[in-house]
């Protein structure tokens, strides 16, 4: 899956804005000790457990670039089962195997 139109559009239309949108979240990423692999994780927790498809889909895509397994993504999601109920869980399920899908491709 590629960046989302939405996205790029946002990017086009409000340059500035998405810069610093963009800046933010480096800054975030490099205020602590956490590295990668682990904050792309906690970012595809936080998306399933707000239940934000297109959030999910993104960090999915994230923590596959960091190197992140199926089978780590897939925990992630499935931490959040006690949490969030089973019909949430299955749905963020759905919205990783649709990035790891497209990545099998």
């Amino acid at each position: 899956m590629a960046i989302p139109k939405r996205y790029l559009r946002f990017q086009n239309e409000f340059p500035e804005v998405a810069t610093a949108y963009e800046q933010m979240g480096d800054a975030v990423h490099k205020s602590g000790p956490l590295d990668d692999k682990t904050r792309a994780l906690i970012k595809l927790a936080i998306s399933t457990g707000a239940r934000m498809e297109g959030a999910v889909h993104s960090h999915a895509r994230k923590a596959f670039k960091t190197g992140c397994t199926s089978e780590e993504m897939r925990h992630a999601v499935m931490l959040a089962l006690p949490t969030i109920g089973l019909p949430s869980t299955m749905a963020a399920l759905s919205w990783v195997d649709d990035i790891l899908d497209d990545k099998k491709s």
